[in-house]
């Protein structure tokens, strides 16, 4: 586990009492009244199982979700709802790497086209400028797919070709929902580490959403575990794993496979101790 790498006080994202909702009878509460914090030079990892909060929370963050309450700043200054119109130039600092890369690339234009499009994003910016060739290579890539069509590529390489996109607009807020899930094994980790260091050497702060709890553990300096809209637990990500004080944490951690040897599969938890999870008070390192 890395220690910090907040190079800074500055606060790149601050969620405050954020509230998600979708309209039903009653009203489905994605995200209850949960507070978040980015800064600078750090990556802090969402976990949680599926149906937990995680994407609302993190689409609510960055103006994609409406908010049914609280707040989200990007640098101090309000994050205003993702609209049809193009987003303020302050706010291209913000960019989402999202699940599925083939829902968020443009079947229609070559992948080098839409790479540029995010070194003109951090041109307009004032940010540094960069070549399409240059992100490929760092995703593991042939410089020669910039002439490509996403549809030339595998499920993993599309998502290779989306965190290019994201990385070359030079963000200072990356969010990154389930952004490993499409890649292989082998590359998960590397991918994600490479992930890490990009927007930690931009001073740049990282969101980092995901379902792989050994990946979290290796790039987090901070997670925040999510269950029914609520974060449960949260700290630094050694102290977390280390000693987890809340029982549906320990239920998550418990859940990961050993590797030793036997095939054994952990067991699940039992209807009625979820139903208590939500019960327990919070812990907050």
């Amino acid at each position: 586990m890395p220690e910090s790498k907040a190079t800074s006080d500055a606060v790149v994202l601050d969620a405050q009492n954020i509230v998600v909702s979708y309209p039903g009878h009653p009203p489905i509460v994605a995200v209850n009244d949960v507070s978040i914090r980015v800064h600078a030079g750090e990556t802090v990892a969402l976990v949680g199982e599926s149906g937990s909060g995680k994407s609302s929370l993190a689409r609510a963050a960055v103006g994609i979700e409406r908010l049914a309450g609280g707040s989200a700043r990007f640098r101090g200054e309000e994050i205003t709802p993702l609209r049809m119109r193009r987003r303020p130039k302050r706010l291209t600092g913000i960019q989402m790497v999202f699940q599925d890369p083939s829902t968020s690339l443009n079947p229609r234009r070559r992948v080098g086209d839409q790479i540029q499009d995010g070194i003109a994003t951090a041109l307009a910016r004032g940010a540094e400028g960069s070549r399409v060739e240059e992100w490929l290579e760092r995703v593991g890539l042939p410089t020669a797919s910039a002439t490509k069509f996403p549809h030339q590529f595998s499920g993993g390489q599309k998502q290779r070709i989306a965190i290019a996109r994201a990385l070359a607009a030079r963000p200072q807020l990356l969010v990154a929902d389930e952004p490993i899930s499409a890649l292989d094994a082998s590359t998960q980790t590397s991918v994600a580490a490479l992930m890490r260091d990009l927007v930690s050497e931009a001073g740049a702060g990282m969101l980092f959403i995901s379902h792989d709890l050994a990946v979290v553990r290796r790039i987090a300096d901070r997670t925040f575990v999510m269950f029914s809209g609520r974060v449960l637990e949260s700290g630094p990500t050694d102290q977390l794993w280390g000693d987890p004080q809340h029982p549906y944490t320990q239920a998550l951690l418990a859940a990961i496979p050993e590797p030793d040897g036997a095939g054994r599969i952990p067991a699940a938890p039992e209807a009625a101790e979820r139903a208590l999870w939500a019960d327990v008070p919070a812990v907050m390192r």
